[in-house]
């Protein structure tokens, strides 16, 4: 078993060893604190229609997302009753969880090294998918793709949204520190 107070996930010692000098002599900072960084990393499964015919569905995407991220997930509820959708207020709709430190590190590493290259037909992820401000989102349709996913305990595949927030002001910044992560970019 690994001593959790001596082991430094392997992506954050890259970063702090080799892509901050990268980073810093391709984009000409004058200080170090300039250098962007991962700030956070924000995973989300909406289960929608399905939550509303049976809330044990809330549950269950709960439970994958916390062993997908290794930390507690939280149930995302309805703020207002909506009769169209027939979605009351408080109904449990899905589930979230914000990583930050060595877990959004180990997290990055897993999906960028083992979940994107098990995605079917995988042509890698687009490269245009930055808000403008630094910050990249992308989705999955299955959230199996990670090995902690049990296949054969699975009851219905959830889609994913992954939002990966950095300290980058532009989004050539943000989109040259996740190329140096290895970020298989199309574009």
């Amino acid at each position: 078993m690994l001593d959790d107070s001596k082991y430094t996930p392997r992506l954050k010692v890259e970063y702090r060893d080799t892509i901050r000098a990268k980073l810093k002599e391709e984009f000409g900072y004058t200080n170090e604190m300039q250098i962007p960084r991962l700030d956070k990393i924000v995973l989300n499964i909406g289960c929608g229609a399905e939550a509303v015919r049976d809330s044990k569905k809330a549950k269950s995407a709960q439970e994958d997302l916390t062993t997908i991220a290794g930390q507690k997930a939280l149930t995302t509820i309805a703020k207002k009753s909506i009769a169209g959708f027939r979605v009351r207020e408080e109904m449990p709709l899905g589930a979230k969880v914000t990583l930050r430190g060595d877990r959004m590190y180990e997290f990055l590493d897993r999906l960028i090294t083992i979940a994107m290259p098990r995605i079917r037909d995988f042509r890698g992820v687009p490269g245009k998918s930055f808000d403008g401000r630094g910050n990249y989102a992308m989705g999955l349709k299955e959230h199996i793709v990670f090995p902690e996913i049990n296949f054969d305990k699975v009851d219905e595949t959830w889609g994913m949204d992954i939002v990966i927030a950095t300290t980058a002001k532009t989004d050539a910044e943000a989109k040259a520190m996740l190329k140096h992560f290895n970020m298989p970019f199309n574009s």
